[in-house]
């Protein structure tokens, strides 16, 4: 029965008030901080993944994808509303599912967020060599790409990817108000890039290229909004920085929904105009679409600030998912499941500064040596697993803890939650079999470690 001891919600709140992390964030920041997770390399790298797979009907991908993640939104907006505590899914399942779950989940989101820094730092480094190209600069080939990425060169290692990574890494140990001030400022410079391709790509549509508007289908459809996914993974994000809020039953479900809720409307307006001005087909081969569109479009100088826009917009999301990795794995390492050493504050600048420093290595090096495109599959399988956990344990809780205090409550309940774990799981079934080797393999060894050391080693134990 130890594997579903389960921690106590009010002890579990209690923990939080002394655990020494900085309120200084609030509705505003947490926003910024969700469409900063969320706009990146989803948008604009693998919007021509997607066009290839679904033809112009990337714009009903899109929408899928978006409503399978508004789902879990609700349901994770009442879990963040109601135990602000850092962890996110992982401290929800704790509380509700028990210890094996929670494990299992925190787990998955150590591999979610780690996977999607270094997938935006692969995705970052396309722009960077795209808007360098534009000045005559080039880098060496060995050092432009991961080893295999790109068919008929001799790439060894993605320097960009990996100083990049590095960069980030330093301004997180730092502190959280610092990255959330250069946040905000990257987000608004974003979100102006995405408006201003809308705005002017729309005069250069052309409506005969969205005929056939579903050249592969609805198995073109689902399979590209398996893909298209990845491109809202990070309103969850949101849900980490719990204990470094203000007003958390206010603030986090106001993030968390209003950021996905933004996202969407600019997603479904991106993929319309880049598809209305170039065949989708042509797609094929290209790894920054926005700005190709706009060339095509012969809008040359506002694709240069589409990759300029790009190159700042994704530090971002680099930001944001890095800081929600270190949180998750704070949280299990406070509750015992991981070495203590990772939940040590560092007493000048409040961070968790050794985890912060070991996952930003260690994940630079993924992406420096890892294609894009393996990436991408890996991370979205993770995060469908983790929406679905969310969603059951928001049954759960409402059965196990009907009187406890909720400042927003899922609408809907029990259909809005079986709807997103439906809705996952069919995601989910449109993803590679390779992918669910990966995920069912990094599962194996989480578990391994789980009754090899922590099981003993677990403050519930």
């Amino acid at each position: 029965m130890s594997l579903f001891r389960k921690k106590d919600v009010e002890h579990m709140l209690a923990g939080a008030q002394s655990a020494g992390l900085k309120k200084a964030l609030g509705a505003l920041d947490l926003t910024f901080l969700g469409v900063g997770a969320i706009i990146g390399t989803g948008i604009f790298v693998l919007t021509g993944t997607g066009a290839v797979q679904a033809g112009p009907a990337l714009m009903i991908s899109f929408l899928v994808a978006a409503v399978a993640c508004g789902f879990a939104a609700l349901a994770y907006a009442e879990f963040a509303s109601t135990i602000p505590v850092a962890g996110s899914i992982y401290t929800y399942s704790y509380a509700t599912l028990g210890e094996l779950a929670a494990w299992v989940i925190g787990w998955d989101l150590m591999l979610e967020y780690g996977l999607a820094t270094s997938a935006v730092s692969v995705g970052w480094s396309g722009y960077l060599q795209s808007l360098l190209a534009g000045f005559g600069i080039s880098l060496p080939v060995a050092l432009t790409a991961a080893p295999g990425a790109v068919p008929g060169a001799a790439t060894l290692f993605n320097l960009p990817a990996f100083l990049v990574m590095m960069a980030i890494t330093t301004l997180l140990s730092i502190g959280v108000r610092e990255s959330t001030r250069i946040n905000n400022v990257m987000v608004a410079i974003k979100v102006t890039v995405v408006l201003l391709v809308i705005a002017v790509g729309v005069f250069h549509v052309t409506p005969a290229n969205w005929h056939p508007f579903m050249p592969n289908g609805w198995n073109g459809v689902f399979g590209a909004a398996a893909v298209m996914f990845f491109a809202f993974i990070g309103f969850d994000s949101v849900s980490s920085a719990a204990e470094e809020v203000r007003d958390p039953k206010r603030d986090l479900p106001i993030g968390i929904i209003a950021s996905l809720g933004v996202c969407a409307v600019l997603y479904v307006a991106v993929a319309a105009v880049v598809t209305g001005i170039v065949p989708s087909a042509q797609f094929a081969s290209i790894s920054h679409p926005v700005s190709y569109a706009l060339q095509v479009a012969g809008q040359r100088w506002v694709a240069g600030f589409i990759d300029l826009g790009a190159v700042l917009g994704m530090l971002t999301v680099i930001l944001v998912m890095g800081y929600g990795q270190t949180r998750v794995i704070f949280a299990m390492s406070r509750d015992g499941l991981l070495p203590a050493a990772l939940s040590k504050v560092h007493p000048r600048f409040a961070t968790p500064f050794l985890t912060t420093w070991i996952v930003g290595i260690f994940f630079g090096l993924i992406g420096a040596l890892v294609p894009l495109n393996v990436l991408a599959e890996l991370i979205n399988i993770g995060t469908l697993a983790a929406f679905s956990m969310v969603s059951v344990a928001v049954l759960v809780l409402r059965r196990t803890h009907p009187a406890l205090p909720r400042a927003f409550r899922c609408p809907g309940v029990p259909v809005v939650p079986v709807l997103a774990v439906a809705a996952c799981l069919f995601l989910m079934i449109n993803l590679q079999a390779i992918t669910w080797v990966a995920f069912v393999v990094w599962l194996g060894l989480g578990l391994v470690i789980y009754f090899g050391y922590s099981r003993k080693r677990s403050k519930l134990a």
